[in-house]
């Protein structure tokens, strides 16, 4: 187990680094010029060449990734072009608020994932296999954009159940904070929970075919005890893999859904420091969506080692 631990720390630490030689190269590649988005129309050619100096963009790009991966290990993100407020407190502002939106659009998607998953494997042939079938279908083609206006048009505005959009923060009012979620977590979660379920019947439907899952039907165990205690057990470990990388995406890729609905987490800040040029903000976001990612998949695959026996006796 330890080894198997050392190795995939490693691993991590290798991505990691590759990650963040491929987004600095990205966003420097980034058309527009930092200096002119911070002087505009008003600097002059010496003050442009200046600030260019001073901010480092002048010098060739392995030369500002090392500058820039420096400055990052030592905790200091720079300061945002537009309004020089500190990165790190645009990230710290920020980030809490993707985060409760991704655990919230997580239960969505493990409330439709399993019990859909689980009823279509156990009654593949039932009216309601079928019905979920074209469920996960519409759920999978309807753009998330497009589903998210969708519900803030019907239950915000027409029903009026719920707020069309802004968030308010559990501080202010922790009813307020639910029903602010609720919205954009559901639009988030609803394609992802279809394809987990997918992937639990399928998963679950290969276990169904075992025979350890027949062997426990003949010793007389209950039929429920043998679908969640074994077969759901065993069919966990593809799963999980999935529903880790769909956890890394909710942090990394919620930009869509907080643009439609105003939540001002850290898709929106990345989106606007990518209209505005705002390269220190944009890679460090992206950084810290990449390293995210990284962590929720080690996590994950030591998870596997928990799950299977087999693996953490190799």
């Amino acid at each position: 187990m330890g080894v198997y631990l050392l190795r995939r720390l490693l691993e991590a630490l290798l991505t990691t680094f590759l990650a963040s030689v491929l987004v600095f190269t990205m966003v420097a590649a980034l058309p527009g010029d930092p200096a002119e988005v911070i002087l505009g129309d008003r600097g002059t050619p010496q003050q442009l060449q200046a600030l260019r100096a001073y901010l480092g963009v002048d010098q060739p790009i392995p030369v500002q990734y090392a500058r820039w991966a420096d400055r990052t290990l030592r905790g200091d993100l720079g300061y945002s072009l537009i309004n020089e407020y500190p990165v790190a407190s645009i990230i710290k502002r920020t980030l809490p608020v993707t985060l409760e939106l991704s655990v919230w659009a997580l239960l969505v998607v493990i409330v439709i994932a399993f019990p859909a998953g689980v009823y279509a494997a156990t009654h593949q042939y039932s009216p309601v296999a079928r019905a979920l079938s074209v469920y996960h279908s519409i759920a999978l083609s309807v753009p998330v954009f497009w589903l998210g206006v969708l519900l803030s048009w019907f239950f915000g505005v027409v029903v009026r159940w719920l707020p069309p959009s802004g968030f308010t923060p559990f501080s202010e009012s922790p009813t307020g904070w639910a029903r602010s979620l609720v919205l954009p977590a559901v639009t988030l979660g609803v394609g992802v929970g279809s394809v987990m379920a997918r992937f639990v019947q399928a998963a679950l439907e290969e276990q169904l075919e075992r025979d350890y899952i027949r062997t426990a039907h003949a010793k007389g165990l209950r039929h429920g005890t043998v679908i969640w205690r074994h077969g759901i057990r065993n069919a966990l470990i593809s799963v999980i893999t999935v529903l880790g990388m769909n956890a890394a995406f909710f942090i990394s890729g919620a930009v869509l859904t907080e643009a439609v609905f105003a939540v001002p987490g850290i898709g929106s800040a990345i989106w606007r420091a990518i209209l505005s040029r705002d390269y220190f903000v944009a890679q460090s976001i992206i950084m810290i969506g990449t390293m995210a990612f990284i962590v929720i998949n080690l996590l994950t695959d030591l998870s596997y080692a928990l799950l299977d026996p087999r693996i953490r006796y190799q």
